[in-house]
């Protein structure tokens, strides 16, 4: 039955997503032809992820903002369970998205001034 919006069914079970969150447990296979480069990064990941200047509970509450703002499906849930892990509630995990959702709609605004640079130059 095809009656949602673009013509795609709003029934669940008819759709299917690019994204499956079961590879999220499969992150590590990416290293399975590159040992040497993913422990790299995944050193370099759990260091940046360790208490430092700020709280684990902090930088996942950074990250998941950062998660919404580029779009990751991935992300989000990975770090929606770290934030609650960590003692976030869902209250604070909203505001982090409201914090990300405003800087990312603050970005496309101020680009409107390279639009009116672009339109001051055209109308010379």
């Amino acid at each position: 039955m095809i009656d949602g919006p673009n013509g795609h069914s709003n029934k669940e079970e008819d759709v299917d997503s690019y994204y499956d969150p079961k590879d999220l447990g499969r992150f590590p296979e990416i290293g399975k032809e590159a040992p040497e480069l993913a422990k790299k990064f995944f050193d370099y990941y759990a260091a940046v992820f360790a208490e430092g200047e700020l709280t684990e509970r902090e930088k996942a509450l950074i990250a998941l903002a950062v998660a919404h703002a580029i779009q990751c499906p991935y992300c989000i849930d990975a770090y929606a369970q770290a934030c609650l892990e960590k003692g976030s509630n869902p209250a604070e995990m909203t505001e982090a998205v409201h914090v990300a959702t405003a800087i990312r709609g603050g970005a496309s605004l101020v680009h409107g001034l390279q639009m009116r640079n672009a339109v001051e130059k055209i109308s010379l």
